[in-house]
């Protein structure tokens, strides 16, 4: 099953496709801390979230650094390599390294070698390309067994600086006081400057009741100011509705995770049931979750045509079909997004705009849209590597250019302390023209 960052309790459901020693992700390499909504993925954009052996081994497998360094004097294999490369720089350096450098007496082999293997991953220059040693992969597999204990906000990267994403909603981070588009200058002290997501997520997790610093820094800000946070279990409901006094229907979806499907199915019944003037739906902040849900909440509204296309290259790619519903598609509806909107929501909003089944209304979204699949090695590290992207029904690529809205409205800070939602507004002020 393939999700975008949410990744609570995962399950697979009947007839999805099997998979062997890895795990998709669909991610943006957005990450969410402690629920890792990812989100990553978020991941790192979406995920291929099916429970498999992988998981169930990687998740109790003890991570250590001792032990040797094994067939260090193999030569490569035939049609390994395009050019002339050779192997022995490799471990001339090592040897330097081992002779010359100042503490050579700390110095420790399988972190030198898991720390060569970091370098050749982040060679491609993709963020959301990354290599994890069996520590890291571990406490990676422990949050898709349904560990979770953070600050409940998602990461990613923009222009190359560790950013906040969506801070989820009366979760530690928000309660902080970190806002979407925040930008982490340091983690407890230590900067965050050419820092991997995975590396951040892995400082900022932590035990609830333990405390993390992060150094943001926000447009508006003169300065850097430090955030303390009180990491805590992340629970989180993610459909919630309201009917407003002028009968327009409100459907918040916090992210696309495990209990979403069965919620906005209920969701979806009571909007058809109340027969309402209009419909909102808030992707707001929503860092994404489950490709399936993602495509069912669409096919609320999309009776025929394309809900996304995955391309992997110009002859490879999978179209998904709405799933024929569409118990919504005569109201009226608007959907509100953000700087926070990433992954499955920019499915969603893409797909119901470009079939022209909803008003898109706020920022242009996150622009999270890469597809990751999490290759497991023997030794119990992973490497997860960026294979595909996402484009909308009418082929706009998601990762590079997210969602834009039909009507662009933002919600400055000001709005926010004064408890005002202009987006909001504006989306009850185009529905109840209809």
């Amino acid at each position: 099953m393939k999700i975008s960052n949410g990744v609570d309790n995962l399950k697979s459901p009947a007839g999805a496709p099997d998979v062997k020693n890895h795990k998709r992700w669909k991610t943006a390499g957005l990450v969410l801390l402690g629920l890792i909504m990812l989100s990553a993925a978020f991941g790192s954009g979406m995920f291929l979230a099916q429970k498999n052996e992988f998981i169930k081994q990687a998740s109790i497998k003890e991570a250590v650094y001792a032990g040797k360094v094994y067939n260090k004097n193999v030569t490569a294999p035939a049609n390994k390599l395009t050019n002339d490369v050779d192997f022995n720089l490799f471990w001339n350096v090592w040897d330097i390294l081992k002779k010359e450098y100042v503490d050579r007496d700390k110095l420790d082999d399988k972190k030198m070698f898991y720390g060569a293997l970091k370098g050749l991953v982040e060679s491609t220059g993709d963020p959301y390309t990354v290599f994890m040693e069996p520590k890291v992969a571990k406490e990676f597999s422990d949050d898709l067994a349904g560990t979770f204990e953070g600050i409940g906000a998602e990461i990613g990267k923009k222009d190359n600086i560790i950013t906040i994403v969506a801070p989820l909603a009366e979760m530690p981070a928000e309660k902080a006081g970190l806002k979407a588009g925040d930008k982490i200058y340091a983690i407890n002290g230590q900067t965050t400057a050419g820092m991997a997501i995975d590396e951040a997520v892995n400082k900022i997790r932590g035990p609830k009741g333990t405390e993390v610093v992060l150094t943001i820094f926000r447009d508006g800000f003169d300065k850097t100011k430090d955030f303390k946070i009180i990491r805590q279990a992340i629970i989180v409901k993610s459909v919630r509705t309201k009917m407003s006094d002028d009968k327009i229907f409100i459907i918040t979806i916090t992210n696309f995770n495990d209990d979403t499907s069965e919620l906005f199915k209920q969701a979806a019944q009571a909007a058809f049931e109340k027969n309402p003037r209009g419909i909102i739906i808030d992707l707001r902040n929503n860092p994404g979750g489950y490709l399936e849900t993602a495509i069912d909440v669409a096919s609320e509204w999309i009776d025929q045509g394309l809900v996304v296309t995955e391309q992997f290259n110009p002859e490879k790619k999978n179209e998904y079909l709405p799933r024929g519903r569409a118990r919504l598609k005569d109201f009226p509806t608007v959907v509100l997004v953000n700087q926070g909107s990433a992954s499955a929501s920019e499915i969603v909003a893409g797909a119901l705009k470009d079939n022209g089944r909803a008003t898109i209304v706020g920022m242009k979204t996150f622009g999270k849209g890469s597809v990751q699949t999490l290759e497991q090695i023997k030794d119990g590290s992973s490497v997860k590597i960026t294979v595909a992207k996402w484009l909308t029904p009418k082929g706009y690529n998601i990762n590079e250019q997210g969602i834009a809205p039909d009507v662009e409205v933002d919600l400055t800070l000001e709005d926010y302390n004064k408890n005002k939602d202009p987006q909001m507004d504006k989306a009850v002020e185009i529905l109840s023209k209809k």
